[in-house]
């Protein structure tokens, strides 16, 4: 049994905080961004955890990847993104899936968050059980994430962890 973390990044945000997640659920965990994810997911995984940055109040598309690169992120990633790599995944109700987006802190108040986008693609196409949801916060588009965000991704990752050893999915 492991567990595959996907994320998306445009300003290196999400995947801090990808990689905090990781850390936080310990042991028998692969990283790895979108563009590199597997389909389909290996059968091994009985864990998923994806996230990616909030553009628009949901996940991002291309257009919305080209204007972060016209704003002045790298355009290293800019091909296939969450929505993208979900959309191309086969139903299945073996994998427990947990879904996380950064969104700028200042907007809390807003709808819309690409962790609950990725949660209803995850539902619409029954991708597996959705156990949990969460945001994290950047001060603005660019970042940086705001303090204590990072170990609350940590510990977020501790309580995934948790919940699948007291469900006796875990090691």
């Amino acid at each position: 049994m492991s567990t595959l973390v996907v994320y998306e990044s445009m300003w290196g945000n999400t995947e801090i905080v990808a990689r905090a997640v990781a850390e936080g659920i310990g042991h028998d965990v692969a990283i790895v961004h979108v563009s590199d994810a597997p389909v389909p997911v290996p059968d091994d995984v009985d864990c998923l955890v994806v996230g990616g940055p909030t553009h628009a109040f949901s996940l991002s598309r291309p257009t919305t990847r080209r204007d972060a690169v016209a704003k002045g992120a790298p355009d290293a990633h800019t091909g296939r993104g969450v929505r993208e790599w979900l959309a191309q995944l086969k139903a299945t109700d073996r994998i427990d899936v947990a879904t996380f987006g950064t969104r700028v802190g200042s907007v809390r108040h807003l709808p819309g968050s690409a962790a609950k986008a990725a949660g209803r693609e995850v539902r619409r196409h029954r991708l597996g059980r959705l156990v949990a949801t969460v945001s994290f916060y950047v001060d603005d588009m660019a970042g940086p994430l705001q303090a204590g965000e990072v170990e609350r991704a940590r510990a977020w990752g501790q309580e995934l962890a948790a919940q699948r050893v007291s469900h006796g999915n875990g090691a």
